[in-house]
């Protein structure tokens, strides 16, 4: 039996960055399954933003799909202007977009970090300097991001990126302190291995990993979208208020685990 009640988050509005696919994706459904109205953003993927749109629509959620450049400040602030022409403005903030180009620090050019510290780091505080206004005058708001285990452990050609990621759980912690007395709660998620599309952007044999990771998680299965959208939803309910500023990790016991056979 699901603990959470089944609309608790009606009539919120959520903002799921990077939710036409992958993690992104499963988030957005889950808040809608919750209640919310959602804004699915995109950059690439239209056909499967839209066909995530239709999928919150059919639980009688409302939802569009708005695609935007996060790079881009002006893209960042279109975004919520369309978010804002068409719904109550931003409620639930969910930082999902990421990219980054797999390096090894030494290999790591400007463009590199700048790519990917703005993606993955700065869109984040433009996004939440936009949504907070709000949040502070109704005193209730969500900021979630999300992370990996390459923020705190060295991982192949993941430099840029996992430099990028320490950054969210800082800022995040940062976020927290500031606004939790505004009723402004921001948390950080960090899955475990996740079989996505993002997986195939590394020089490496993806079966092997997988089925590596697989044998060396205490569950005996890879963390699913599915798991980490629970995580999130969680998060946003009133159940979780003072849980503040955290990284939570979820990955099955995977990150804990040196040997197994």
């Amino acid at each position: 039996m699901n603990p959470i009640p089944n609309l608790f988050l009606a009539p919120k509005t959520a903002l799921v960055t990077g939710s036409s696919r992958g993690i992104g994706r499963a988030i957005a459904l889950r808040l809608a399954e919750a209640g919310a109205d959602v804004v699915v953003h995109y950059l690439r993927k239209k056909r499967a933003a839209h066909e995530v749109v239709s999928l919150i629509e059919s639980m009688g959620r409302r939802a569009i799909a708005v695609k935007a450049n996060l790079v881009d400040a002006k893209q960042i602030e279109a975004m919520f202007d369309q978010l804002e022409a068409n719904f109550a403005p931003c409620d639930i903030f969910v930082g999902n977009a990421a990219s980054g180009i797999p390096k090894d620090i030494l290999a790591m050019r400007d463009k590199h970090w700048d790519w990917t510290m703005d993606i993955n780091a700065r869109s984040l505080l433009r996004c939440v300097k936009r949504v907070t206004p709000y949040m502070k005058q109704q005193n209730w708001g969500r900021i979630i991001t999300l992370t990996s285990p390459g923020s705190r452990q060295t991982l192949p050609h993941y430099g840029p990126i996992g430099l990028s990621k320490a950054v969210v759980e800082a800022l995040t912690r940062y976020l927290a302190v500031e606004l939790a007395s505004q009723g402004i709660i921001a948390n950080a998620v960090s899955p475990g291995v996740v079989e996505t599309d993002a997986l195939s952007a590394f020089p490496i044999n993806q079966q092997e990993y997988l089925e590596f990771a697989r044998k060396m998680t205490p569950a005996n299965r890879l963390t699913t979208p599915q798991d980490v959208a629970n995580l999130v939803a969680f998060l946003c309910s009133d159940d979780a208020s003072m849980i503040v500023g955290q990284t939570l990790t979820v990955d099955g016991g995977f990150g804990i685990t040196m040997y197994r056979e």
